[in-house]
């Protein structure tokens, strides 16, 4: 029996920097169609890592929590591509979810960033990219990145070969 955490990777920053630079070095790669699920509680690094994500695709405009917003969409200069940055935390379920317009972006033709996906799990595509941020201390965060789907299996070997700078 294949093992379920082969597709699943760790990593342990020390900093917001680092942090970052692991959102940098995803967000380079992604693809029309992708979704990454930021998962981890209040501080834990999920819009510093959407951040790094953010300048790592090449978005114009910085990153930022879109808790009172909902959804933000992100453009870069190159193409016509949008990369929706969308906050779940005040959300209910499936019905909020829908009331958003979350299906709309989830099936539209950009690349997803959903913080608080657990809140409507019940919504998400069954292939994404899950990362679960956990607070170690002040300055160190633990990351545990799962793909599951061949695209995000794929997007989880490139993690898996590159090491974030000291």
């Amino acid at each position: 029996m294949p093992n379920p955490d082969i597709y699943a990777i760790e990593f342990i920053s020390d900093s917001v920097e680092q942090t970052s630079q692991v959102g940098y070095h995803l967000g380079q790669r992604l693809a029309v169609g992708d979704v990454i699920c930021l998962a981890g509680d209040l501080g834990a690094g999920k819009t510093v890592f959407a951040r790094g994500v953010g300048i790592g695709w090449g978005a114009l405009e910085s990153v930022t929590s879109p808790t009172f917003t909902l959804i933000h969409e992100h453009h870069r200069a190159h193409d016509s591509r949008v990369l929706y940055h969308v906050d779940c935390y005040r959300l209910q379920g499936t019905d909020d979810a829908w009331g958003i317009g979350l299906e709309d972006v989830l099936h539209g033709d950009g690349s997803v960033l959903i913080e608080w996906p657990e809140h409507v799990q019940a919504v998400l595509p069954a292939q994404r990219l899950w990362v679960q941020f956990g607070i170690l201390d002040d300055t160190q965060r633990h990351m545990t990145v799962r793909a599951v789907g061949q695209r995000y299996q794929a997007l989880l070997d490139t993690l898996r070969s590159w090491t974030p700078d000291p």
